[in-house]
């Protein structure tokens, strides 16, 4: 994937390649924190296509289901990729991976009571809401994985992961 990426990269002018360097942490959320949002959207969409009638629970299991699924693809893509976040140890990997879903727990409880409020009480359309809450979960989940999740690994590695990384390309 790094090398289909830094492909991609490599045909842009040149200046545009500097732009993309300078920021690429952020180009790398936006892409992978896109297709994130693809995934959570698709499954919450497909569960609400798949029950039949509108029972007041759907939202709730529309949520968490493709919360799992948009949580656990943005994790290993978030990790390998955006932040570039190596663990070593079984229990160095865990404590990050809890802290990432621990961190995504937070924006569930804030997606969860916007479908509560705008489709469940106020009646709002479930498709609507879901587009709309995902710009607020996207700025949401970026700040807690930069601020919580992989803050201290990528201050302790900035240096030497650079240096490393580009010599390993």
């Amino acid at each position: 994937m790094e090398k289909l990426i830094k492909a991609c990269v490599s045909i842009l002018p040149k200046p545009l390649q500097e732009i993309y360097y300078k920021y690429e942490e952020k180009w790398l959320y936006l892409v992978f924190g896109g297709l994130t949002t693809v995934i959570s959207i698709v499954t919450k969409l497909a569960l609400f296509y798949a029950v039949p009638g509108e029972p007041k629970w759907e939202s709730t299991a529309g949520v968490v289901f493709s919360w799992i699924c948009a949580v656990t693809f943005a994790f290993f893509t978030n990790k390998k990729y955006v932040f570039k976040n190596e663990t070593h140890g079984a229990k160095e990997f865990w404590k990050v991976f809890f802290s990432f879903y621990g961190a995504r727990l937070a924006t569930l409880a804030m997606e969860e009571a916007i479908f509560v409020v705008c489709c469940d009480i106020l009646g709002i359309n479930k498709t609507l809401i879901t587009f709309l809450s995902q710009v607020l979960i996207f700025i949401a989940n970026y700040i807690l994985s930069k601020v919580f999740v992989f803050k201290n690994k990528n201050e302790q590695t900035s240096g030497e992961t650079v240096g490393t990384e580009q010599a390993n390309d």
